[in-house]
C-alpha cells in the first residue's frame, strides 16, 4: 500500500483506496479453531465495528492483523508499518508524564523524528496541556486517549482499537468518539471492537460480526437489523441474528453480555 494515504487524504478516489485486504484468516490453538476463514477489505476513511460473543475471536483478529501473533493461514495484505496496534490493555508508564511515554515509543517504533511525532501527537489528541503530567493522574479517558495515541505515532492508514472503550464512562466515550470520527475524516480506517452493540450500530459505517471464529456478517447495521427482522431495537435484532444461525448455542448467544 502506499505511503501516500498517510496524514490527512485527499478527497475522491484516494480517500476510497483499499488499505487492508484479509484473505482466509485462520488460527488454531491445539485442537481449537479460533479463526476460520475470515476474509474482508477495508478503506481509507472508513469505519468498521468488530462484534461478536465472547470468545468469538476478535481480539485474536485483531492481534493478527497488527502482527502481534501469527495466523495458522490465511494472509494480511498492508503495507509495513501502515497499521497502528491499541490493545485493550495500556501498555503505558504511570510514573512517567504523557510527553515521555509518547517520545519513548516513538523511539521504541524507531519513527523518524520521534520529537514531531510526539508533538503531532500531543495537539492531534487534545492533551498538550496535559503534556508533563504523569500518567497516574490522568483520568481514564485521557489515560485512554494516550494509549490511542502510541498506536497513531507511526501515522498508520489503519488503526485497530480492542475494546477502547471498557470503564470510561459516557462523557468520556463521547469525547473518544469525537476523536476517532476526526481520525476518520482525515482518512485513515478505524476497525474497533465493543461489547456495546448499540455503539457499534450507532457509530460504525459496517460491521462485522464473528461467532466461533467464523465472519458471519459483513455490511451496514441497517442491513442486519433487516435481516434480523428489527423492531428497532438493535440489540435485539442482533442476538437474533446470531439465534438463527447458530441455533444449537442460542441461550449462550442471548442478553447484553453474550455481545463481547
Amino acid at each position: 500500500m502506499s505511503g501516500a494515504l498517510r496524514g490527512v487524504a485527499p478527497p475522491g478516489a484516494v480517500r476510497d483506496a483499499e488499505v487492508l485486504r484479509v484473505e482466509g484468516l485462520s488460527k488454531r490453538y491445539g485442537e481449537r479453531q479460533a479463526l476460520d476463514g475470515v476474509s474482508f477489505t477495508a478503506h481509507a476513511g472508513e469505519l468498521l465495528a468488530l462484534i461478536g460473543p465472547n470468545g468469538a475471536g476478535k481480539t485474536t483478529l485483531l492481534s493478527i492483523l497488527a502482527g502481534v501473533q501469527r495466523s495458522s493461514a490465511g494472509a494480511v495484505k498492508a503495507s509495513v508499518g501502515e497499521i497502528g496496534w491499541v490493545p485493550q490493555q495500556p501498555a503505558l508508564y504511570s510514573k512517567l508524564t504523557v510527553a515521555e511515554n509518547l517520545r519513548l515509543f516513538a523511539r521504541l517504533q524507531k519513527v523518524a523524528d520521534p520529537d514531531a511525532a510526539v508533538v503531532r501527537m500531543l495537539a492531534q489528541t487534545g492533551l498538550a496541556e496535559r503534556a508533563e503530567s504523569r500518567l497516574e493522574s490522568l483520568s481514564g479517558g485521557n489515560r485512554q486517549r494516550v494509549n490511542v495515541a502510541l498506536g497513531l505515532l507511526s501515522d498508520p492508514a489503519v488503526i485497530l482499537l480492542d475494546e477502547p472503550f471498557t470503564a470510561l464512562d459516557p462523557a468520556q466515550r463521547e469525547r473518544l468518539w469525537r476523536f476517532i470520527h476526526g481520525l476518520v475524516e482525515r482518512g485513515t480506517c478505524v476497525v474497533f471492537s465493543t461489547h456495546i452493540v448499540s455503539e457499534a450500530a450507532r457509530y460504525g459505517a459496517r460491521l462485522l460480526v464473528l461467532h466461533e471464529g467464523r465472519l458471519l456478517f459483513d455490511g451496514p447495521p441497517a442491513e442486519l437489523s433487516r435481516m434480523a427482522g428489527g423492531d428497532g431495537d438493535f440489540e435485539r435484532a442482533f442476538i437474533t441474528f446470531l439465534r438463527a444461525r447458530t441455533p444449537a448455542r442460542s441461550e449462550g448467544a442471548g442478553g447484553a453480555g453474550g455481545a463481547a
